[in-house]
């Protein structure tokens, strides 16, 4: 019994030392930054190291957001092992009162980006956490001068549910509003707009009867609250300045994005500017092969000279292709998600080969209709994008992205996230995965999308967001890593959202 409770006394001592690592730590930078720990978390101890820049202008800050820390870097070592299930817990602290939307941002170094991590603020105690497995990293809080998260919140009677109206945050996005004052929570989606911040301009959000009561007394009518953003963070929407507009870190070689209903670029980087577009092209395959009409569910025979149209220009190694064999057969639809949805090269030729028209007729009407949709720049050798003579611009692209989700079924099919089919006679199970990771994660209303890659064109994105005046086309091509090409995308539908904030 004696050893027993001896060891556990060492093990609490152990245990106490293990936890006062990040406290001596920060004593010894001066910082506004903590890390804390379990003890349990390393099976030797760590030693802890934080510096804190106050220089953040020329940091490649997000141009929406405004710095309310330094940016710190820490780094943690071990001669140990890190048991990354049990997550440290960062803790930053800022100066002085703010109540709008703050976020803790990591730089991820490989796409020279920062990143947001999901945030918890204690507004009455100024500081933010948020849970992170990683032991070093950049790190700064960040608000958002635009998009209240502090205030209060009054109650409406509507859909009797869980809802809330926002003026800040897009439809569909979940909040957690606290009450303040008893420290109750709800969790709420938005699904309305409102409180008007010229008449109400401490009003976070309003919330529906429901709600409301989960966390007070309908009585109350006006009570303090918070609100974390759960779901998705859609940031506000402003006019920008010059100097915010050049604070945009757009690495791809050309971008632009277009307001769809009228075709006006607000925004762009040589838009003009042709180069190939790669698998970009297999959007306007499909349309050309959907305006024959066809039989989605008539089952059709693969045939092995689909793919090899596609060695003209590649090896068969490096051909994203659906793994079929001669033979085999399966439905036209399957063959259309597999082109969009899998980026299957051999699928597309398939088409080709089923739709009625000659090889060279089906190029060539591709030819024709995007010069008469007034893409003037764009170009077409064969109808996969594995040719770098398949070209287009950012702007023409636009336009052509316009024209082609004219057709509903290529929205559904180029914003599926997954797709399963079998072939009818060999019973084998294929699952296609989108490859727009902006289209996983949920956080933009996406109503088009197509990615693209070839070793002359690097990188190439198309992503086409509903908004509440009109839908936004965002392209990008030749940026030079994947991470580049999503960050370059999202930044620019997060400029084009902010530039159509009523």
């Amino acid at each position: 019994m004696s050893i027993n409770i001896k060891r556990r006394s060492y093990f609490l001592i152990f245990s106490f030392i293990f936890l006062l690592v990040p406290i001596l730590a920060r004593a010894q930078s001066g910082s506004g930054l903590e890390i804390n720990y379990e003890a349990a978390a390393f099976t030797a101890p760590a030693s802890l190291e934080i510096s804190a820049d106050a220089v953040t202008a020329a940091a490649n800050l997000p141009w929406e957001w405004q710095s309310l820390t330094p940016i710190y870097e820490y780094s943690l070592t071990t001669a140990g092992l890190y048991d990354p299930s049990r997550p440290l817990e960062l803790k930053i602290y800022y100066p002085e009162t703010n109540n709008y939307l703050k976020q803790i941002f990591s730089y991820d170094f490989l796409s020279k980006t920062w990143r947001p991590i999901l945030t918890h603020d204690n507004p009455r105690e100024k500081y933010v956490t948020a849970a992170t497995d990683s032991l070093a990293g950049r790190l700064v809080v960040l608000s958002n001068p635009d998009t209240l998260s502090v205030g209060t919140a009054s109650w409406y009677k509507y859909k009797n549910g869980l809802f809330t109206a926002s003026p800040d945050f897009a439809k569909g996005t979940i909040l957690r509003v606290y009450n303040l004052n008893n420290n109750k929570f709800v969790d709420v989606t938005v699904n309305d707009y409102g409180p008007e911040r010229d008449k109400h301009p401490d009003r976070v959000v309003d919330l529906d009867y429901v709600a409301f009561s989960k966390i007070a007394s309908p009585g109350a009518g006006l009570i303090s609250v918070k609100i974390e953003a759960l779901k998705t963070i859609i940031p506000a929407i402003k006019k920008l300045t010059p100097q915010e507009t050049s604070n945009l870190n757009i690495t791809a070689s050309s971008a632009v994005i277009m307001l769809e209903k009228d075709g006006r670029v607000l925004w762009g980087k040589n838009e003009n500017d042709s180069a190939p577009l790669a698998s970009l092209t297999k959007l306007v395959a499909v349309k050309i092969f959907l305006e024959t009409k066809p039989d989605l569910k008539k089952v059709v025979t693969y045939k092995y000279q689909d793919e090899k149209y596609n060695y003209a220009y590649c090896q068969p190694w490096e051909s994203a292709r659906l793994t079929v064999k001669e033979g085999e057969t399966l439905t036209i639809e399957n063959l259309v998600y597999s082109a969009l949805v899998g980026s299957a090269n051999n699928a597309v030729e398939s088409l080709v080969r089923v739709s009625g028209l000659s090889r060279d007729q089906f190029i060539a009407k591709m030819n024709e209709v995007v010069k008469s949709w007034g893409a003037t720049s764009t170009s077409f050798v064969e109808p996969t994008g594995l040719s770098p003579e398949n070209v287009s611009s950012p702007l023409d692209y636009a336009i052509i992205t316009k024209e082609v989700f004219g057709d509903p079924l290529i929205k559904k099919i180029s914003t599926a996230v997954k797709y399963t089919f079998k072939t009818i006679n060999t019973k084998k199970s294929h699952t296609l995965t989108n490859t727009n990771k902006l289209l996983k994660t949920g956080i933009y209303p996406i109503v088009g999308s197509k990615t693209g890659y070839l070793e002359e064109a690097g990188y190439c994105l198309m992503t086409r967001v509903q908004t509440a005046i009109g839908n936004i086309i965002a392209v990008n091509f030749g940026s030079p890593s994947s991470a580049a090409n999503f960050s370059d995308n999202e930044q620019l539908i997060r400029y084009g959202l902010r530039l159509l904030k009523k």
